[in-house]
């Protein structure tokens, strides 16, 4: 039955994207809505009441109602690995148990924030703060997203291995005035602990008197950091159901609650709990996370298109494309259905973006004439991130409006080369202003429009095995003596480490 619904959406009969304006005056007003303190405008797709009606059959058959409970209600929705998936738990939203634990574990955190604020670990002036994938990509977007310049912690978020972008904050932090927060869900990441024995390292060669006293770990995996030495007073602990790339409202966000301070950190909860009451209650025609999904799913599969682009016209906001790219791609990135079948429609599309203006004088040629049909998303904020001369911020915000009417419109030239052929669609994301309510409020907003796209396409979004396969065949090259691989990579092997 799926399939049918499949056929009618992929021979959806279009219209330009100006006749869709021009048979509905009230088409903007539509398909634009009013959410947590953003407006979301999808009224530049090419989404209309027949094609909306067709994906509202398919998300009957697909049980979208359904598996939205289950995931709310603590049922193992991960089916390849046998575990719920509870990250809105940590926001107020699940099972009493699990909001239960998710509090006590979130007073823990508040409390330690509160002692070293107190300076009951000595005095700190500078917090590193090292993870990889979800324990690095929340925390560093929110940080960059949310600071205003005047916290009591300058803080940087490393995640690389590569030494160059550790070795610089080593040099311009003060080693006895700095914390050391290591962020691991299994407290195995080898490059997370390479990194925090390299701050070890330092801290030693700087006569800090206890280097593992200036530590805190935030993991699902406690006993592994006892293990590697950390007192378990200074571990916050968050729960096993909660995925690495949903673990910023857990203790992974730690950083976040020191720097930027706790109320902030409890705003971006409540933010994100807004957004999960909208997506558990609005009826899907009204439902932004839904509706979303079904604009992705459209261009996908009936338009083919491999890519989405994100845009963020805000500098503020600059690492959002990033944080997209690992939600999305590593939640939806996959071949196979939930029962292991091959896939046959197109997964997760490749998501890239940069920062308004600056990828206008870059992409944007392609997106207006290049042969690639690319859906586009804005995203801006109305009020200004600064206190300069407010012709900076309308400048941003009109380069920003004009382009999704440009890719829209199109215009019209005899000349091909100056000829843009429009009926390009975007999607456009307007904060009323950038704060941590509303930040948290987008960022649950993305989540549920990733599951939903997941639970669309029937496949599951919350293993990410194609992750493991690179990580092990490092471990093995890491034998100099024996595993060989292919010829090529032992060509490359042998001319890095010639002895």
């Amino acid at each position: 039955m799926a399939g049918d619904a499949w056929d009618e959406i992929k021979s959806h009969p279009t219209s330009k994207l100006t006749e869709l304006f021009a048979q509905d005056a009230e088409r903007a007003t539509k398909y634009g809505f009013d959410q947590s303190g953003i407006y979301f405008d999808f009224s530049k797709t090419h989404l209309d009441d027949s094609l909306l009606a067709t994906f509202l059959t398919l998300a009957d058959q697909m049980d979208l109602s359904g598996n939205t409970d289950a995931l709310f209600s603590g049922e193992p929705v991960n089916a390849t690995e046998g575990r719920a998936a509870e990250h809105a738990a940590e926001r107020g939203t699940g099972l009493d148990s699990s909001i239960a634990n998710a509090d006590a574990l979130r007073n823990r955190m508040k409390g330690l924030v509160g002692a070293i604020d107190a300076g009951l670990l000595d005095d700190i002036d500078h917090v590193i703060h090292l993870g990889i994938g979800g324990s690095a990509l929340g925390p560093k977007l929110l940080l960059e997203a949310l600071q205003i310049g005047d916290e009591t912690y300058e803080t940087a978020v490393v995640s690389n291995i590569d030494g160059y972008a550790l070795e610089p904050i080593l040099e311009r932090f003060s080693a006895d005035k700095t914390l050391l927060v290591i962020a691991s869900k299994t407290f195995t990441t080898s490059e997370t602990l390479l990194n925090a024995q390299s701050v070890l390292d330092w801290m030693s060669q700087e006569d800090v008197a206890d280097p593992f006293g200036k530590i805190v770990a935030l993991t699902a995996n406690p006993e592994q950091a006892v293990k590697w030495g950390i007192d378990e007073s200074r571990i916050l602990p968050f729960s096993e159901s909660v995925g690495g790339r949903y673990s910023i409202w857990s203790s992974i966000g730690f950083s976040v609650a020191l720097t930027l301070g706790f109320d902030a950190f409890e705003d971006m909860l409540a933010g994100a709990a807004e957004m999960d009451a909208h997506f558990r209650a609005a009826p899907f025609d009204q439902n932004l996370p839904v509706l979303a999904a079904f604009i992705d799913q459209y261009y996908a599969q009936a338009k083919n298109c491999e890519t989405r682009a994100v845009f963020a016209y805000d500098e503020r906001l600059r690492l959002l494309p990033d944080y997209l790219q690992q939600l999305e791609m590593e939640s939806n990135g996959k071949s196979v259905t939930t029962d292991g079948e091959p896939l046959a429609l197109h997964s997760s599309p490749i998501v890239w973006g940069g920062v308004g203006t600056d990828a206008q004088h870059a992409v944007f040629q392609l997106l207006h004439q290049g042969s690639h049909l690319v859906p586009v998303e804005f995203l801006a904020v109305i009020e200004p991130g600064h206190s300069l001369a407010p012709d900076h911020h309308k400048g941003l915000l009109l380069n920003c409006f004009a382009q999704g009417a440009a890719l829209m419109s199109g215009k019209a030239s005899d000349d091909p080369h100056r000829n843009y052929p429009g009926d390009r669609p975007s999607i456009t994301v307007l904060l009323e202003a950038l704060e941590a309510k509303t930040l948290g409020a987008l960022l649950a907003f993305y989540e549920h429009r990733t599951f939903v796209n997941a639970l669309l396409l029937g496949i599951n979004p919350f293993d990410q095995f194609g992750v493991e396969l690179g990580k092990e065949m490092a471990g093995k090259l890491s034998d100099m003596s024996g595993n060989k691989l292919d010829a090529s990579t032992e060509l490359l092997k042998k001319r890095a480490f010639p002895g």
